[in-house]
């Protein structure tokens, strides 16, 4: 059973985090999403208030977030949740899904890349230990705690910011998903064209790299590719109003469904 949040009222929407990360991290863009879905936000096996789980891939995390879920829904995703988002509309269980750099666009140094980059975060948020709550209450040590996920850190709540760096931390999960990246690459896109897909990419992502936006459009020419301006690997902190809104399109406006990256 996957720990989660739910709220609000309609369509069900399903909202799934990345690596070391929790149902929290969607705390900027809830309100708005709650007044027009059923939001269930979960938090992936290993991760948050979650059991881990025996095996910590794309295809154990859509099986786990599906069951939860229990009917056909729409479905978000950042990062690993981004991927997991694509396996389940890859599959013919997302009604529609919005991925925000999701993985499996990747090359071997890409991959590589990733699995450093979250590594650099966590050994940060477990090594300055003591120092956190200093730090997150000045927009300098913001910068230097969130700069890697967020192209506008000193933004960043000092009280949220703090909370996630010490979810990264505490992850049990995070080992075996950061391992599981190894045999993880996009390849099919199953389901996908039947469906409303659209795929962002923050212009500051330092983890995923928009780079890999190419590839992705190259993959799935059926999506629509969208660039987010200034915003990092999680753009939903850096500019909630702009993901709400390529939320609400992708699920209630049913924009079309071809385009490329911008």
């Amino acid at each position: 059973m996957l720990s989660h949040h739910r709220g609000g009222s309609g369509e069900l929407l399903v909202l799934i985090h990345g690596i070391g990360g929790t149902w929290r991290l969607w705390r900027p863009v809830l309100p708005a999403l709650e007044s027009r879905f059923e939001v269930l936000a979960v938090d992936l096996p290993g991760f948050g208030d979650s059991p881990v789980a025996p095996r910590a891939d794309v295809a154990a995390f859509a099986d786990a977030v599906a069951d939860r879920a229990g009917r056909p829904c729409h479905v978000v995703g950042s990062s690993l949740g981004g991927g997991v988002a694509l396996e389940l509309g890859r599959r013919g269980i997302a009604r529609s899904v919005t991925a925000f750099a999701p993985i499996g666009f990747w090359g071997p140094l890409g991959r590589r890349w990733c699995q450093a980059s979250v590594t650099l975060g966590r050994g940060a948020a477990r090594g300055l230990g003591p120092s956190l709550p200093r730090l997150a209450a000045t927009g300098v040590g913001r910068s230097v705690l969130f700069g890697l996920f967020y192209g506008r850190p000193g933004r960043v709540d000092p009280e949220t910011g703090l909370a996630d760096a010490r979810a990264l931390a505490a992850a049990p999960g995070f080992a075996a998903a950061r391992a599981a990246f190894a045999g993880h690459r996009f390849t099919d896109p199953g389901a996908l064209s039947r469906i409303p897909v659209t795929v962002a990419w923050g212009s500051r992502d330092l983890v995923l790299p928009v780079r890999q936006a190419r590839r992705a459009a190259e993959l799935l020419p059926s999506a629509r590719h969208v660039r987010l301006p200034g915003c990092g690997h999680l753009p939903f902190g850096d500019d909630p109003d702009a993901c709400v809104r390529l939320i609400t399109q992708t699920t209630i406006d049913n924009l079309p469904t071809t385009g490329k990256a911008g």
